[in-house]
């Protein structure tokens, strides 16, 4: 399977931002890229007023997502990213939306919100409530999480003891101190807890790291990005996977009950 992972400063004017997408999306196609990977809350931010991208929130089937969707219909490209979705009393969620085919398969609502380093995300999210299905991309099995859901590696491990071969990681990681050495050490944790590749992408910008990554189970960095605009690939295969978990079964050898983290 070839990955990419795409990262951009997002602006306050979301018909620019859809633009980026576009031609990230044109050039994952024309590479012959099977699963994409955008940053979190890509449809809407202004540095200057934290709460701008909440309140600029679009539906489901409102104009962002119904061009994401126009813009994957006639190809193979799997597409994944997240936007603020309005809910009831002027809320939101943080949504991850998996789109294939020009349709949206697969959503899952961010768990972990990001009430850390004085920002206060649920003051205007709400919260999702469970850990999202598997996705298929070719011969391997995809998790999903979001930004700050990185630093809970109990959700990492429910997706690996799923079935998980990869996980999928859209973020807006905000810079400072020792910031970037947290990204860096969270991600290749999660990969070596759970022997899965991890394809990261990372708002750039002002505020934001960018520093989009892909590492395979063994915590090896195979792509990374810098804090400019840009796309990021590799190949993964099912094959890898296999290798490090005989080498180092971690699943198997565990000896603690399978996490139950959003099972009813």
């Amino acid at each position: 399977m070839n990955v990419a992972a795409g990262q951009f400063a997002v602006m306050p004017d979301w018909q620019s931002n859809l633009e980026r997408c576009r031609l990230f999306i044109s050039e994952a196609i024309a590479k012959g890229i099977d699963l994409l990977v955008l940053p979190e809350a890509i449809q809407a931010r202004d540095n200057t007023d934290p709460s701008y991208s909440v309140r600029h929130g679009q539906a489901l089937d409102g104009p962002f997502v119904r061009e994401m969707c126009r813009f994957t219909e006639n190809c193979h490209l799997t597409l994944i990213f997240t936007i603020h979705i309005p809910g009831d009393a002027g809320r939101v969620t943080n949504s991850l939306l998996v789109l294939h085919r020009g349709l949206v398969t697969a959503r899952y609502d961010k768990l972990h919100l990001y009430d850390a380093f004085n920002v206060q995300e649920s003051s205007l999210v709400s919260p999702g409530q469970a850990v999202a299905p598997l996705i298929a991309v070719g011969d391997l099995m995809v998790g999903v999480m979001t930004c700050y859901d990185l630093r809970f590696p109990e959700q990492a491990m429910s997706l690996a003891l799923a079935g998980a071969h990869v996980l999928v990681v859209p973020a807006a990681w905000l810079k400072g101190e020792n910031k970037v050495h947290h990204w860096q050490t969270l991600l290749a944790a999660r990969a070596l807890d759970t022997t899965c590749y991890i394809v990261a992408s990372g708002e750039c910008g002002d505020k934001n790291i960018g520093m989009s990554q892909i590492i395979d189970p063994m915590g090896n960095v195979l792509a990374c990005a810098s804090d400019e605009p840009g796309v990021i690939v590799s190949e993964l295969t099912l094959e890898r996977v296999k290798q490090v978990r005989a080498q180092l079964p971690v699943l198997a050898n565990r000896r603690f009950l399978p996490p139950t983290l959003g099972k009813s």
